[in-house]
């Protein structure tokens, strides 16, 4: 005797699988997001997304092709060239070492923006990995992870931050894994909070009956659901971890000299002549950072509206 289920095609319909493993509730579903516009469609239509993909695209580009796009090496030091001011040799001057400014600001997009990537990708694993386990299991496995992120939130994380930085020693890597073991709890409460949700609807109880294992019903059909949210918190995330990194760097308990970063090239600003006179020291990373963190920003916009459920069939 087959084992039937009523599922969203139809009563009486059989539990089948498009492979032998998945459930006609899942298939019903699937075919219907492929009946509305795709993802990239609708992120198309979003118009700053789109712009602020293009800023980010550039940003990439310039520190990734960084010794093709300039003639001087980042910590390259001449005393004659002293805070000169931009010309034709030096697009945007140089600094107090003699540093062509143009140069280490595209040297310093590869920290600044690695740092935010990889910082949020930490925290995003250790997030999806501990919200995973306390939405699908529940009981002690939720109190358990729910609280140590509480204690973890009850902390003011930029304090927190500046002090394992200055424990630890400031670093690039120090920054990296501070922001990173901080950053999950958000994370894990969201997707802990899909799961819960997911866990109970008719494609989920279908693949239970069937004999799915808990590992291929986390991974195979909850997480594919439930990530959207999380990459758009990921997404918001870089800019945040960038916006700390500049902030401790302009400290000096980030990523030190003579290595360049967004946040250390405004160090420069803490002086009023520079500030009055000098806006070339300053102005440009001040720049970058704000591009950056807006365009990550709109691009955060949009992936929230490309795959909001209830804008999918428009």
């Amino acid at each position: 005797m087959v084992d039937t289920a009523v599922t969203a095609t139809g009563a009486g319909q059989p539990v089948g699988q498009s492979d032998g493993h998945e459930p006609a509730g899942a298939l019903a579903q699937e075919a219907a997001v492929r009946r509305g516009p795709t993802v990239w469609r609708r992120f198309r239509r979003h118009r700053l997304a789109m712009i602020g993909l293009a800023i980010l695209l550039v940003l990439v580009f310039a520190a990734v092709f960084a010794p093709f796009l300039t003639k001087y090496s980042p910590s390259g030091v001449d005393l004659m060239a002293y805070r000169l001011g931009p010309d034709r040799n030096h697009l945007l001057g140089t600094d107090t070492a003699g540093r062509d400014v143009f140069t280490r600001l595209l040297y310093a997009g590869r920290v600044s923006l690695s740092v935010g990537l990889v910082a949020v990708s930490i925290y995003t694993t250790i997030g999806v990995v501990l919200g995973a386990l306390a939405g699908y299991f529940g009981g002690w496995v939720d109190s358990v992870v729910m609280r140590l992120a509480d204690v973890v939130l009850s902390f003011p994380t930029l304090i927190i931050i500046i002090t394992l930085a200055s424990v630890l020693g400031p670093s690039i890597y120090n920054v990296m894994l501070a922001i990173g073991l901080l950053g999950w709890p958000p994370i894990a409460r969201l997707l802990r909070g899909q799961l819960l949700s997911l866990r109970e609807t008719e494609f989920i109880i279908g693949a239970r009956a069937v004999g799915c294992s808990d590992g291929r019903l986390i991974f195979r059909h909850l997480l594919p659901n439930a990530m959207a949210p999380v990459l758009v918190a990921a997404t918001f995330g870089i800019a945040y971890a960038i916006l700390i990194e500049a902030g401790l760097s302009f400290l000096g308990l980030g990523v030190q000299p003579p290595t360049p970063s967004w946040g250390n090239m405004l160090t420069d600003a803490q002086s009023l002549t520079v500030l009055e006179q000098m806006p070339w020291l300053w102005l440009p990373p001040g720049l970058m950072i704000a591009l950056a963190v807006l365009s990550i920003n709109f691009i955060g916009d949009g992936l929230r509206d490309a795959l909001d459920p209830y804008l999918q069939h428009r």
